[in-house]
Formats: C-alpha cells, structure tokens, sequence
C-alpha cells in the first residue's frame, strides 16, 4: 500500500469553510461545469478542463493509437479516486488518522453490446470497489469514515442512481468552394 501524507488539518478547515460558505450561500454550489474533448487523430482525443489537458484513446486492437487511458479507465479513475478523496478529507474531519488508503475498481464487462451484437446492452453489468486503509484507529471509526464518505461521494451517486441527460446537436456545413 503506498503511503500517503495527507495535511488533515487543511483537508477538516477546508471541508468547514466550503459547508458554512454552502450553509450562507447555497447557490454558491450549484453550477454548470464543462469539459471539452476534440477528436484529433482517428480516435484520440484532447480533453481539457480549465488548466488540464490530457489525452483519452482506445486501445490499437480496437483500432485506436492507445495514445491515453480509455473511457472505461477514465470512468473507473474517476470513481476511485472521488472514492480515494473522499476517504481522506472524511478522516481528517471526524480526526481519524489514516496512513494509507487504496481503491480498486473492478467492472464486469460485455464488449458485445459496444460492437451492437446480440442485442446486448452496452457498459458496465456491475461494478465492484475494494478499499484498503492502514491505520492505527479502531475498525469502528474506520467504517464511520467510510460509511461518510460513500455516503457524499457525487462519482458513487452518479453510478448509482439514474441521471438527466441531454443531447444537443450542432452540424456545420462545409463550403467546398471557400475550403471550409
């Protein structure tokens, strides 16, 4: 398990401020974010958000340039780490030390219905999570932490529960003429 330094201190004062600002000013939480993700080459993408910018591609077997994780790791990244976050800040709020902590996430998996075969549905069939924590505290105030965590964790909910989607469609016409 790798170990970890985490600065409680700043994680509990943070966590207090951001609440009582949210208590105050509750539209202060409530916003519309946007991530940004161009096709360059084939399939791989640029996404960036504010003053990020990596990489996302399949890999060359499904006909990608394996030039970034995929979509599958990406999704189950960003579960384990909000997992991983979570776990931490709720430590460092109810003052229970933590030494360590791991996440793996594993998802069942039907490639089939990506490929639109047996009219089997795409994504994930069920997704499992593991958590590992080293610490000197008791298993009770371990699972409080735990418990917490999951409890607020905005990744879990969206995988668990049914969310709004909506679609927008914008198609530009190419002038042959002008080259555009």
């Amino acid at each position: 398990m790798v170990q970890f330094m985490s600065d409680s201190k700043t994680l509990k004062e943070s966590h207090e401020r951001v609440k009582k600002l949210l208590t105050i000013k509750p539209e202060k939480g409530q916003y519309t974010t946007t991530t940004k993700v161009r096709v360059l080459n084939g399939t791989t993408c640029d996404v960036e958000h504010k003053h990020w910018k990596f990489k996302a591609d399949i890999g060359k077997e499904e006909g990608g340039k394996d030039a970034g994780p995929g979509p599958g790791v990406l999704q189950r990244g960003a579960l384990g780490s909000c997992l991983a976050i979570g776990y931490a800040k709720w430590a460092a709020v109810l003052d229970v030390p933590i030494d360590g902590i791991e996440v793996d996430v594993e998802a069942e998996v039907d490639a089939r219905g990506a490929y639109g075969m047996d009219g089997i549905e795409p994504g994930y069939k069920g997704l499992k999570y593991k958590v590992y924590i080293e610490s000197q505290a008791s298993e009770e105030e371990i699972m409080k932490v735990i418990e917490e965590a999951d409890k607020c964790s905005p990744i879990l909910a969206d995988f668990r529960k049914p969310i709004r989607i909506e679609r927008n469609i914008n198609i530009a016409e190419i002038d042959e003429k002008a080259g555009v």
